[in-house]
């Protein structure tokens, strides 16, 4: 019996690459770091039915056009904006994700971020290991209160309410934005809901957890930034050009706002003369937030399920264009 090929975007953890090895002729890209070159992903699917993606393989009409029996798109995360959905669903070609299961990953990072942005952890251990502490002083790498405060969550999907959660333990005021007010949240979290220009300019430390779209590209921008408050944290684990970089860039510098702390850019990976990369009040880190041994070993996992699912003529657990799946919905 023929086995459908399926294309592998990067060696995958866990058992994953078992699960679609026992039922396909799987082909991976062997570097884990590098993605395949534009070039090699576009002869590689031309026979493959199922491709494994990560967010750094642009899946766009020039590809789908160039696999021709590609009948499953299955993206190693939660956000899809990599691939173009709509070039996919007319297609016939079905988009998957991975949701739920790097929620709580992902809140840990966001506050690990905030954290460190507010009390300059970064920056005190370059101070350390450059051999620049000479003695305890008092106003020695002075940071922000984090305890009491106000935490503003712009989306208040799974990771934002995961994040919210968390600031119970540190007693603070929760305000959030989204599309439509949520009584369960503000039940639960005691949470407030607020407009967005409210929200910026009330908290003392800004979370986004929105999805990138057509709307929320450069979100936060120079008019926004302005409105926060010089003492607020900026965190960002959503994606990179919710923000407007080069905005964020001069509010960092002119101390429109205190810090920021961010696992996401405008271009991944972040450009070796980016000016962030000289600013001491940034964290950075290199999209990092869902990186557990057992949150990306099941997301690979996940993945695969999803594959072998449209492959085997299955509704697939997460479909992205359940409109894409024509004879396979109940």
């Amino acid at each position: 019996m023929r086995q459908p090929a399926v294309y592998v975007c990067r060696p995958l953890p866990g058992r994953a690459l078992d699960l679609l090895r026992e039922r396909c002729a799987v082909h991976v890209w062997p570097d884990p770091e590098i993605p395949p070159p534009r070039e090699v992903l576009l002869e590689a699917v031309r026979e493959a039915e199922g491709l494994v993606t990560l967010v750094t393989e642009r899946v766009d009409e020039t590809l789908l056009a160039a696999a021709p029996r590609l009948r499953v798109v299955s993206n190693v995360a939660v956000g899809y904006d990599n691939v173009d959905v709509a070039a996919a669903t007319r297609r016939g070609v079905v988009v998957t994700n991975t949701p739920d299961v790097l929620t709580e990953t992902t809140a840990d990072l966001a506050w690990a971020l905030l954290l460190a942005a507010a009390r300059r952890v970064a920056e005190a251990d370059r101070f350390t290991r450059a051999g620049r502490w000479k003695a305890w002083g008092l106003e020695l790498l002075l940071g922000q209160d984090v305890y009491g405060r106000t935490l503003g969550v712009v989306g208040m999907g799974r990771i934002g309410r995961a994040v919210a959660r968390r600031a119970g333990g540190f007693r603070m005021r929760v305000l959030y934005t989204s599309r439509t007010r949520c009584e369960e949240v503000e039940r639960e979290l005691g949470a407030e809901w607020r407009a967005l220009d409210d929200l910026l300019a009330e908290a003392d430390f800004v979370t986004l957890h929105t999805p990138l779209t057509q709307e929320t590209r450069h979100l936060i921008g120079r008019e926004r930034l302005r409105r926060m408050k010089p003492t607020a944290v900026l965190v960002n684990t959503a994606r990179g050009a919710v923000v407007d970089e080069q905005a964020l860039v001069e509010a960092l510098r002119e101390r429109w706002i205190w810090a920021a702390g961010l696992d996401v850019f405008e271009q991944e990976p972040l450009p070796p003369d980016s000016p962030l990369l000289s600013l001491d009040n940034v964290v950075l880190a290199p999209h990092i937030g869902s990186a557990s041994f057992t949150t990306r070993a099941r997301m690979a996992e996940m993945a695969a399920e999803n594959c072998l699912a449209v492959l085997s003529g299955r509704r697939p657990p997460n479909p992205v264009n359940p409109e894409a799946l024509g004879g396979l919905l109940p």
